[in-house]
């Protein structure tokens, strides 16, 4: 029979409704020891040290030493518990040893209800959930640190790296582990940063710290004369999240996403090593890391392509009232997708306009305010129309002929007759359009709200099926207003098999996008609404593929890899074998 002296570490357990202690054996492969003692019944802090003592739990000098490290952040994780259970707020350094003032990143290690409360909910702000403490790192090493702290921890606790807190299903979150807050890198001079370079075998690249965001990517490497060409719609987001996903807008048609534009990184892993990984180098981690949902590391330094920057962008949308023919043409013109073709678009996206919402919304208030009459009795003729949208850049070089390629591109084009519209505007303003919707509605304090999104991979051949069931049979038929719709094709050819995103198998799909905004007492409408999407596409046998994926079960996530699953469980076990990181997607942990 075990004895209290085998027991090192006491941990708080939820049992139930009630907290419980937990003794961690110290010999591998022995079982926890649970105390059935609520910790609502040890009165204090020094009530509970008493307990302790009473129940003679001793420790070995030799092993204390050798595991200050661990008993420190149980302390920390301890006590955050304690200290809600008792429904006291104290200064958490208080209780614990100085020795953890010691460590290198334990002044950047907050456990304040501000910090808590800043990273306990998201863009969506559907879920919350608390950490038991926030990293703020000023350097990698506070990273690596932090996360060896946990792997060689008898008891890992999770840990999840946060950007500009843009997810919508909590997938940046850590319910009692810690968040790492990434954005603190930027304010350190020690860091990667953004640094343009130029090499005989890549030419230009930039080397980009995983917590910038694109819009100062965007900025800096244009001084330089030179600029990413995979984008994302929105620029506020950092450049480890948009890689831990893929990255996508109308530029992947031809450019790729933002992952098949990656040369080389810097990945922490779940074992806490820094490990730089490229597809020569380091391949596995490299592939798994691209597209794989924060599951194998911490991304903390990308290294970008970068092409000539264009100065200006012919802005064109069109209206259709005719489905086919608005697939027809979108497909038509991203067959035209090599990167070195003159005459090819540089973007094409698609939107609906439907009788619940107005023409211009957040993401661009693009349609001129004496056109938006005639729009609106096109859209009220035809309840949904298609809006196909379209860039192609110039500079000094090419504006004498920008306009005759868009013709050419644009010819048998079958969009309604006088509903083209057209724009000149600068490559910055085009990239960054989102930007003044976004300051829009936070003026009117409509940014902070629910956004219940849906993201979709649909193959090209079920999109009709889609169109009827859908947008006819599902969104038109709900009196809800409806947000930003959007629906527009990509090729496969574009994206790498390797990395871990997954896309449906066909050679073209389209990616569909319900990004609604709600308040807080109706987004249960559209969360059903979402619901009855992925239903009927259940029902209707249509294979879709979840960007930004939102999973219930360990089932459902097996399905969305379908053959990927098998190297993705693989690679988790490889570089993160303790399952410590990115908790909030949800995938090995909670479910």
């Amino acid at each position: 029979m075990d004895s209290l002296d085998d027991y090192l570490i006491l941990a708080p357990t939820l049992i139930g409704n009630h907290h419980k202690l937990l003794l961690i054996k110290r010999r591998n492969g022995a079982r926890n020891k649970l105390i059935d003692q609520n910790l609502s019944d040890l009165g204090d802090e020094h009530t509970l040290a008493k307990s302790m003592s009473s129940r003679k739990i001793t420790k070995n000098r030799s092993m204390a030493e050798n595991s200050t490290i661990t008993i420190c952040l149980m302390a920390i994780l301890f006590i955050t518990r304690l200290a809600s259970t008792l429904g006291k707020s104290r200064p958490w350094t208080g209780f614990l040893s100085s020795r953890l003032q010691t460590l290198h990143f334990a002044r950047n290690l907050h456990l304040e209800p501000d910090a808590i409360k800043s990273v306990s909910s998201d863009y969506g702000n559907l879920v919350h959930e608390n950490p038991a403490a926030v990293l703020y790192p000023s350097s990698i090493e506070d990273i690596t640190s932090l996360i060896k702290f946990s792997y060689n921890n008898y008891t890992p606790f999770t840990v999840a790296a946060r950007g500009h807190g843009h997810s919508v299903g909590g997938q940046a979150m850590a319910s009692n582990g810690v968040v790492v807050d990434m954005m603190s890198l930027r304010h350190h001079k020690n860091v990667t940063g953004i640094t343009v370079s130029k090499s005989p075998s890549l030419g230009f690249y930039a080397d980009v710290g995983g917590e910038q965001l694109w819009i100062d990517v965007l900025h800096s490497t244009i001084e330089h004369g030179f600029a990413p060409v995979s984008w994302t719609d929105y620029l506020y987001l950092t450049v480890g999240g948009t890689l831990s996903n893929a990255g996508i807008s109308g530029t992947t048609f031809r450019y790729g996403p933002q992952i098949s534009n990656v040369y080389e990184m810097d990945v922490v892993t779940g074992k806490g090593e820094v490990v730089t990984c490229s597809s020569r180098s380091n391949s596995e981690l490299f592939y798994a890391v691209l597209g794989g949902l924060g599951q194998f590391g911490i991304i903390t330094r990308a290294r970008i392509a970068l092409e000539p920057a264009p100065k200006r962008v012919k802005w064109v949308r069109m209206l259709y009232s005719d489905f086919s023919a608005f697939t027809k043409d979108q497909e038509l013109l991203i067959s035209i997708n090599g990167r070195k073709q003159k005459n090819a678009l540089d973007y094409l996206e698609g939107s609906l306009l439907m009788v619940q919402g107005p023409p211009n919304n957040w993401r661009s208030s693009f349609f001129p305010s004496s056109d938006i009459p005639k729009i609106m009795s096109l859209v009220t003729q035809h309840a949904i129309i298609y809006c196909l949208e379209a860039a192609k850049y110039y500079d000094d070089e090419t504006r004498h002929t920008v306009d005759k390629d868009l013709q050419q591109l644009f010819k048998g084009s079958s969009f309604v007759d006088g509903f083209m519209f057209e724009k000149d505007v600068s490559y910055v303003d085009f990239l960054n359009r989102v930007r003044s919707g976004e300051e829009k509605l936070h003026s009117q304090g409509l940014w902070d709200v629910p956004h219940p999104w849906l993201n979709l991979f649909l193959p090209k051949s079920r999109i009709s099926d889609f169109n009827k069931g859908v947008f006819h049979d599902i969104v038109l038929k709900r009196n809800i207003t409806t947000g930003v719709v959007l629906f527009y094709p990509m090729n496969r050819q574009k994206w790498d098999d390797k990395m871990s995103a997954v896309i449906p198998d066909e050679d073209v799909f389209y990616t569909v996008g319900f990004l609604h905004s709600s308040g807080f007492d109706d987004w249960q409408a559209y969360d059903q609404q979402n619901k009855d999407i992925l239903k009927f596409c259940d029902q209707a046998g249509i294979e879709i593929k979840q960007y930004l994926p939102l999973y219930n079960s360990y089932k459902e996530w097996i399905n969305h890899f379908g053959s990927k699953w098998r190297r993705f469980r693989e690679r988790k076990a490889q570089f993160d074998p303790k399952m410590m990181l990115s908790p909030g997607q949800r995938i090995f942990n909670d479910i």
